[in-house]
């Protein structure tokens, strides 16, 4: 590899003279941004060009004519064609930035300090707020349907039961998979993967964009409610990083809606800030844990941290915290309906005594080695099943649709059948709430049993998920549930689980494994109670402790939200125990399910580690030509073919004589910058280097900033005269004059890795030799992917190539 000598690089005059046929690809969204391509059966790369590399000889895969997407496969995979973007988290220092940064007052100064912890105060509020209404919602409407099924059963009204509670559920899941499938299919799904892959700096189609928001969270209210085994905490996390994007969009100025201090947001850099703020505060209002959402967000979700921005996470968090639990306590009164405890699955095991004996760790262990290999599995089978939906999905939104009622009806189906199956256990003598319960959730539903019996399945499959949790974490409950009946509602909701995430219906998984972990985790205690002297509740809570670290591969943030779900400190030794042994477990099976469905979707998504083939290549083994370059002062109708006829957003711009004695790279222009520019028509009919002023005169740095969730500036918007295209425009004030270089002869896992650390969107590779042009080419995300490396070097390792590239 050391003697590869670099693609020359070719002019854009000589693609000029050569015809764009080589370049007909459509414009990609109006920023110019990638594109991947997937099929039904796994994420299939054919584009993602997001450079000024000048990919001009397209391979044939990537001549097909686009589609606009219909379904988005970052929500549900195998979806159609929809564009993908790299965010740009690098600092544009040229001449118009340094203007800016220099006359920027103490004023303006505090004004953006102001709005930083302002806007993370809002983020909290509405996140808040929003946690609390979807839990105030769905406890009222499935506490109805609740208790219109129970009433008729009292009835003795039992067929009559079962349509009322299919029915509500088939309603409820049809209308939340109408709305994400005709709405906003992006908020299908936990929402997680995608927020994790946007913080690594992939910036997908709606993923954060407010009908997705809205879908999100009304989506989610009808799923929940509808009976699904499925969870409103995944969605939460989704839910606060949209409600973060949208206040930070920097106002609108379609709806008169913004003012200078929102002007500072008005970039990545803050927005990605924001959004992780957004992501902790998520988390913290699904599980009322604050620390824990501001590890989640550390541990899972965001690629890039620092001192400053955990501040604001905690404050975030903070605010969460307090929000829920004015409101909460506001609740305890009565007056919200059937609210009841409050639908944030949170139980206090603090009165139950924590002390453990050898034999209890042996228990543990034995519980860690369980959750590791049912985790490993539930992955293996959830990727096979979202393969199988991808077919369907493909189809569009009334297949979707069908599907949804399809899992519907056998959700419906299992949770009014299976009960029958249990049998009625007398009430017990000493029993701490009303037994058999009725009229609201309790441990002891009465079902099809006579008065002074219940049925233990019943009071599993009849409730709300976040109730039934609780009943499994109960304690001093060793008695209450048959094991044959733990066995069933096992089975069930691990199959159930697996079926309902990839449908239509934003969903999470951290309730369904919390639900299966914690019923194995009460069969294991059951079992061993002849050895242990734990309580069932606790083996309940070590079994979800040990399916959450098998199926999601997080530590930390699981151990402290778990912690503070429970108010038991106690337990924190054996929930670090069984979560590290899990994970060591699942990890020689597979990886994390966010993981794999990151890969899934064809997310371009970079891990923080280099693959080892990369350290047998070097930078410029990579990049791929012609690539084209801008001189400093240059035509008009030059720089508008080149961004009519390519997609890229970064072009090099170089200063050959006159304007220099020898060529020289005087930095690098992006798309969006060149299109404010020339609608500025600042042209001058020579060309001649200028001192720039008037164009520093005319444009301000904000005039220059990232449009919001809108289209932004494309090329097609743009009207020039033949006049016009025959003037000059000087590229020098707004060309990046500090881009990040590295040299040729750099290895490819080095660039990859600093690549990842600063956020970049493009690298500048350069010669290592004289003599030669000043630049060599761009890399960018697209070129640390697996399988373009593998298309330029098909001699790799086949095995290696395939185990590195599931990686991300």
């Amino acid at each position: 590899m050391d003697g590869h000598s670099p693609r020359p690089q070719q002019r854009l005059r000589t693609l000029e003279r050569e015809g764009s046929h080589n370049l007909d690809i459509e414009s990609m969204d109006g920023g110019g941004g990638g594109d991947w391509r997937q099929n039904g059966s796994a994420a299939a790369l054919l584009r993602y060009d997001d450079s000024g590399s000048g990919r001009g000889s397209v391979r044939e895969p990537l001549l097909r004519k686009r589609t606009l997407n219909t379904t988005s496969q970052i929500a549900i995979v195998g979806a159609n064609v929809c564009p993908i973007e790299s965010l740009d988290y690098e600092v544009v220092e040229n001449n118009l930035f340094k203007q800016d940064w220099r006359s920027r007052k103490k004023k303006q100064i505090f004004q953006y300090i102001v709005m930083k912890w302002t806007l993370v105060l809002l983020i909290g509020l509405l996140t808040g707020i929003v946690g609390f209404f979807n839990n105030l919602a769905v406890e009222n409407i499935a506490g109805l349907k609740l208790l219109l099924t129970s009433d008729l059963m009292l009835k003795q009204r039992y067929f009559t039961a079962f349509f009322a509670y299919g029915g509500c559920n088939l309603v409820l899941a049809s209308a939340a998979a109408a709305i994400c499938a005709y709405i906003a299919p992006a908020a299908a799904g936990s929402g997680i993967p995608e927020v994790k892959a946007y913080l690594n700096g992939v910036d997908a189609y709606s993923i954060l964009a407010p009908s997705t928001l809205f879908v999100k969270i009304f989506g989610s209210i009808l799923g929940v409610s509808a009976g699904f085994v499925l969870g409103k905490e995944g969605p939460m996390v989704h839910t606060g990083a949209c409600i973060a994007n949208l206040l930070g969009q920097g106002g609108s100025r379609k709806y008169h809606l913004t003012c200078n201090w929102l002007r500072y947001f008005k970039n990545d850099r803050d927005r990605r800030d924001l959004i992780t703020c957004g992501c902790a505060a998520g988390v913290a209002a699904a599980f009322r844990a604050p620390v824990g959402g501001v590890l989640f967000a550390l541990e899972e979700a965001a690629s890039w941290w620092r001192s400053a921005l955990l501040w604001r996470t905690f404050f975030t968090t903070a605010v969460v915290a307090v929000v829920l639990k004015g409101l909460i306590e506001f609740c305890r009164s009565g007056k919200c309906g059937l609210f009841g405890q409050g639908g944030l699955i949170m139980f206090d095991l603090s009165s139950t005594v924590a002390t453990y004996s050898t034999p209890d760790l042996i228990a543990i262990i034995l519980l860690g080695v369980i959750g590791g290999i049912f985790g490993g599995l539930f992955n293996f089978l959830l990727d096979k099943i979202l393969r199988v939906y991808s077919i369907i999905n493909e189809r569009g939104a009334p297949s979707k649709i069908l599907l949804t009622m399809t899992i519907s009806v056998i959700t419906s189906m299992c949770s009014y059948g299976l009960p029958w199956l249990a049998a009625c256990t007398p009430c017990p003598v000493d029993a701490m709430e009303q037994c058999p319960t009725i009229g609201r959730s309790g441990n002891y539903k009465n079902f099809q049993c006579p008065p002074g019996h219940y049925n233990g399945l019943a009071s599993l499959f009849f409730n709300t998920n976040d109730d039934a949790i609780r009943n499994l974490f109960s304690n001093g409950t060793e008695t209450e549930f048959h094991m044959s009946s733990l066995f069933i509602f096992f089975i069930a909701i691990y199959c159930l689980g697996l079926v309902t995430y990839g449908i239509a219906v934003p969903s999470g998984l951290f309730i369904p494994v919390i639900l299966a972990g914690a019923t194995y985790g009460r069969i294991v205690g059951t079992l061993l109670g002849s050895i242990s002297d734990l309580d069932p509740g606790l083996f309940a809570l070590l079994g979800a402790a040990s399916f959450l670290g098998g199926t999601m591969r997080m530590t930390v943030s699981v151990c402290v939200i778990l912690l503070e779900l429970t108010n038991d400190l106690q337990m924190l030794p054996l929930v670090m125990l069984v979560l590290l042994i899990s994970k060591t477990i699942a990890d020689n099976f597979n990886k994390g399910v966010y993981d794999q469905i990151v890969v899934m979707k064809g997310l371009p998504y970079m891990e923080a580690h280099a693959e080892p083939y990369m350290r047998h290549l070097v930078a410029g083994d990579v990049v791929s030509g012609p690539l084209i370059t801008f001189s400093g002062v240059e035509k008009v109708g030059n720089i508008i073919t080149a961004l009519r006829i390519t997609g890229h957003n970064g072009f090099p711009v170089v200063d050959e004589p006159p304007l220099a004695e020898a060529p020289e790279l005087v930095g690098l222009v992006i798309r969006s910058h060149l299109l404010v520019l020339l609608k500025g028509k600042m042209f001058m009919k020579e060309r001649v280097k200028t001192s720039g002023s008037f164009i520093l005169e005319r444009f301000g740095a904000f005039d220059f900033a990232k449009p919001g969730s809108g289209k932004g500036l494309k090329i097609e918007d743009l009207n020039f005269t033949d006049e016009e295209m025959e003037m000059y425009v000087d590229l020098h004030p707004i060309a990046n004059t500090s881009p990040y270089t590295v040299v040729e002869t750099m290895s490819l896992a080095k660039a990859a890795i600093l690549f990842r650390a600063l956020g970049l969107r493009h690298l500048l590779v350069v010669p290592k030799t004289p003599d030669r042009p000043p630049i060599v080419g761009i890399l960018t995300r697209h070129d640390f992917v697996p399988e373009h490396i593998h298309g330029l070097f098909p001699s790799l390792n086949p095995h290696k190539f395939h185990s590195t590239s599931m990686g991300g």
